[in-house]
């Protein structure tokens, strides 16, 4: 399916997705208004600076296509976020024909990595290919990614799919763990946070999927767990939402990730997608990054009551 492409020089105070061409499920429409103002601009510039790194952020809101950000057309490593992707790459698969969701494929203690508990826990029978795709998405199980990447052509294949639905800015190059620290001088395993969040747009209420699968994708999304102190963590108790999340703990370089949906239920989503690199490099988790994310979250949903 052939998608507009999404320049990289695009207005930070708004994105109107190939001109109002673009339309997700027939929900978007052209809309004449920048949305917000540039407060709401200065508030995620603010937030950087008092959460102290360096925060790129984009604010997609479906129903109009317009959106806004900051940083939001500099590159950030996927780290596991990537395997939001990875998943719908599957379900695309799976809806051409092209992908056998109920291949099992298998996998040895040698191909193990930490933060495997799906493909830990069925070493020795193994798991098909539907359920790797869920396991990599909900718990980011990094054996799973790579056991599908090595199945389905490498992490250039992942590349390939963001192509054809009209992303041309993300890339994956390695495999797990490499992919999460992108080396000095490079853009390898990297997008930008208004590319992914068209890409996202696309995956979750647009038609880059087949019904079924986009409302499967959701519920997975719905699922996660790891991102409970970041984006979703701002967000009104009471919108659906889903997300993923990426961390890459590197030696020199932190990156916490969210690429979430939500909004009230009846209402096309918002979409937020959030990269944040802390100056300070703490260890396992630093709770201060994960909540810029969030507040990134709660600027996105006040900014829609704003409207």
């Amino acid at each position: 399916m052939n998608q507009p492409q999404i320049p990289q020089s695009a207005d930070r105070r708004t994105l109107l997705i190939g001109g109002g061409a673009f339309l997700l499920q027939g929900c978007l429409s052209p809309a004449s208004t920048v949305w917000p103002n540039e407060a709401a601009i200065a508030e995620l510039r603010a937030l950087e600076q008092s959460a102290n790194g360096r925060l790129g952020a984009y604010i997609l809101d479906t129903a109009t296509g317009l959106g806004f950000g900051w940083r939001e057309n500099e590159r950030f490593a996927h780290a596991s976020s990537f395997k939001m992707s990875l998943a719908a790459m599957i379900l695309a698969g799976a809806d051409a024909g092209t992908i056998d969701p109920d291949e099992v494929l298998r996998w040895t203690s040698k191909d193990m990595l930490w933060v495997s508990p799906v493909t830990k826990a069925n070493l020795d029978k193994g798991l098909s290919i539907r359920e790797l795709a869920k396991a990599t998405l909900i718990t980011s199980d990094n054996t799973a990614a790579n056991v599908l990447m090595r199945r389905l052509g490498g992490p250039e294949k992942v590349t390939a799919f963001w192509r054809s639905i009209g992303d041309n800015v993300s890339r994956l190059d390695r495999y797990e763990p490499e992919l999460n620290e992108t080396p000095p001088g490079t853009d390898l395993d990297t997008t930008t946070p208004a590319a992914m969040a068209a890409s996202v747009a696309r995956l979750v209420h647009g038609d880059a999927l087949a019904l079924q699968s986009r409302a499967l994708l959701r519920a997975w999304m719905a699922e996660v767990k790891t991102g409970q102190a970041r984006i979703r963590a701002g967000f009104p108790a009471e919108w659906h939402s889903g997300d993923k999340t990426g961390s890459g703990i590197g030696k020199s370089k932190h990156v916490y990730v969210d690429l979430a949906f939500g909004g009230p239920l009846g209402r096309a989503p918002l979409i937020v997608t959030a990269y944040f690199e802390p100056k300070r490099l703490a260890e396992p988790m630093d709770p201060q990054a994960e909540a810029a994310l969030a507040a990134v979250g709660r600027l996105a949903a006040a900014s829609l009551s704003r409207r």
